[in-house]
């Protein structure tokens, strides 16, 4: 007999009551048990890093800033008396930092974990994976954490030193005069943007708090956004229940980006020259917090503060990136100080679920630029244009030299490939693998993309423009993935031709330094660098299988070590 509509819309909707109470108090419980553990994993392993490599760090800072040519004397010698300074916000940055990571990793990811067992279709995995998701993965997330910022402290920030010591460019000058005006400025930023970035954040969180659940629980009635499916009608309504804690999170982080929006002051009287603009910077500011927080939460336009002008002329509200040149400088990033760094919720009409599901993830990005990697290593190894003794080599190196063939030339020279394969095909952005199209409307919205998807696309368009040919192609190949190594470029017959106008030269060497830049720069990445040793061990190990008994038994034995080192 069939139940009645009535009835079966009242016993769903106490199973999804039920469903949602179960996964709560089951979180709460492996949040219990396991937070604290991923928590002090990444507490004490951040902290011991920072503090393990302290001494190291100072040194070669202090180092870099003597040996430079970028800085006059001076400039030097303020970086060296506002150094103790930094050292102390750096180290206390990290402890609070590792501190708010580890609790928010340790306890909120298995309750997350939790509520999205309910994704799965089958009724045993959602029991199963309640149970299960989030302990195990939440220890060995703590653990990764801590690779990657051993990787920034170890790897990326002495390659940061490096190019600061070897790059040549405009040499930075400060007047002895500016140095009193800019301490001024510094002091005053802190007395004034602080506390006043602290009361807007907090009168206008109750706002926050109230229209964030308004928007919630419209969407629950409606059936709209995360509501939109009922598989993740429970995380949703953890989200209700979190929501407090979101707006929190917004004050927490209001306060905290107020210091380095007030230090930079400073950096705006060493721009201008001007102790008055720089005044004017600090009023600015909080005029800019109060508009910025109004257009997130939908008030009403602009600020009554006044809001004077601090720039002789206003730059321009889009970035202007450009990719280091031939020393790997990275990326210099000129962007528009008007709109202070702070995170607010946003209230927003949210996407449904089918609608986030279209965005390319950023994992997929990363996914995929390690298996065209490891593709182009293979297709490389095998025609003997590298060697397995050049892996063993960059995997014995602590650090990327600017000039390495596995570091830098292998990744530029299949980042090359990709965009070569993306014009052919016509497509209006890269084409990945397995044939997903990345553009402006689907990629991934994540910050450290956007220093790079722009330059990327001009990059492309710029090969497009000059219709390379195909032996033009396979020497642009060559300077990419050998650099300055002349030898091996001479070793090396790929049957290219070698443009004989100096104009078309130039553009093809201007394309190579642009491709190289942004290797070193995305190397420089901890997620890179992590998931880029795993393409070196892949390769290791294709090349032992390849090798044979033409492999002599010492390379052999000298690799094996290294697959278990690296």
């Amino acid at each position: 007999m069939d139940m009645p509509s009535p009835l079966k819309g009242l016993l769903r909707i106490f199973y999804v009551i039920f469903a949602f109470c179960s996964a709560l108090l089951l979180g709460a419980l492996k949040a219990v048990l396991v937070g604290p553990i991923a928590g002090l994993i990444v507490i004490i392993g951040n902290v011991g890093v920072i503090l393990g490599l302290f001494p190291y760090h100072v040194t070669w800072t202090v180092y870099s800033i003597i040996k430079t040519n970028h800085f006059d004397l001076p400039l030097k010698i303020a970086f060296l008396f506002g150094l103790p300074g930094l050292c102390a916000l750096w180290l206390g940055l990290v402890t609070v930092s590792s501190v708010l990571v580890g609790v928010g990793l340790g306890f909120f990811t298995p309750w997350v974990s939790t509520f999205e067992a309910f994704r799965h279709e089958r009724e045993s995995r959602k029991f199963w994976h309640c149970i299960v998701d989030g302990t195990q993965g939440t220890v060995k997330l703590s653990c990764t954490v801590v690779r990657d910022f051993a990787d920034i402290c170890y790897h990326s920030y002495p390659l940061y030193l490096s190019e600061l010591r070897q790059g040549s460019g405009e040499t930075r000058t400060l007047r002895f005069i500016h140095v009193p005006a800019c301490i001024v400025v510094g002091l005053m930023g802190l007395i004034v943007e602080i506390p006043l970035y602290t009361i807007i954040a907090i009168v206008k969180s109750p706002y926050l708090l109230v229209m964030g659940w308004y928007r919630l629980l419209h969407d629950l009635i409606s059936r709209e956004g995360p509501f939109l499916e009922t598989a993740c009608i429970p995380i949703a309504g953890l989200t209700i229940l979190l929501w407090p804690l979101v707006v929190v999170g917004s004050i927490l982080l209001s306060v905290l980006s107020s210091f380095f929006v007030a230090l930079y002051g400073s950096v705006i009287v060493y721009q201008e020259r001007s102790f008055q603009r720089g005044t004017a910077y600090v009023i600015a500011m909080v005029a800019e917090f109060d508009e910025y927080t109004n257009d997130w939460l939908y008030l009403r336009e602009g600020s009554i503060l006044p809001k004077p002008q601090y720039r002789k002329k206003r730059p321009s509200r889009s970035m202007d990136l450009s990719i280091g040149g031939s020393h790997g400088a990275g990326p210099r990033l000129n962007v528009s100080t008007d709109a202070p760094a702070m995170m607010v919720a946003n209230l927003a009409p949210s996407r449904s679920v089918r609608e986030t599901i279209k965005e390319v993830k950023m994992v997929q990005i990363w996914d995929d630029m390690m298996k065209s990697s490891e593709m182009k290593g293979k297709q490389l190894l095998d025609s003997k244009v590298i060697t397995p003794a050049d892996l063993v080599e960059w995997s014995k190196t602590k650090s990327c030299s600017e000039s390495n063939i596995i570091g830098v030339g292998l990744p530029s020279s299949s980042f090359l490939q990709k965009l070569l394969h993306s014009i052919k095909a016509g497509s209006g952005g890269l084409l990945m693998m397995d044939g997903v199209e990345v553009n402006h409307f689907n990629r991934p919205q994540d910050r450290l993309l956007d220093w790079y998807f722009h330059p990327i696309m001009i990059l492309k368009e710029q090969i497009k423009a000059i219709m390379i040919d195909e032996g033009e192609v396979k020497f642009l190949e060559k300077i990419v993935l050998f650099g300055n190594d002349t030898q091996r470029m001479e070793a090396w017959d790929n049957g290219c031709i070698v443009p004989q106008d100096p104009l078309r030269a130039a553009q093809i060497q201007g394309i190579s330094r642009r491709l190289i830049g942004m290797a070193r720069s995305v190397s420089k990445f901890p997620t890179y660098r992590r998931r880029y040793i795993q393409v070196v061990k892949s390769l290791i190990a294709y090349s032992l299988e390849k090798g044979g008994s033409s492999m002599s038994n010492s390379m052999r034995s000298h690799s094996s070590i290294e697959i278990v080192q690296v």
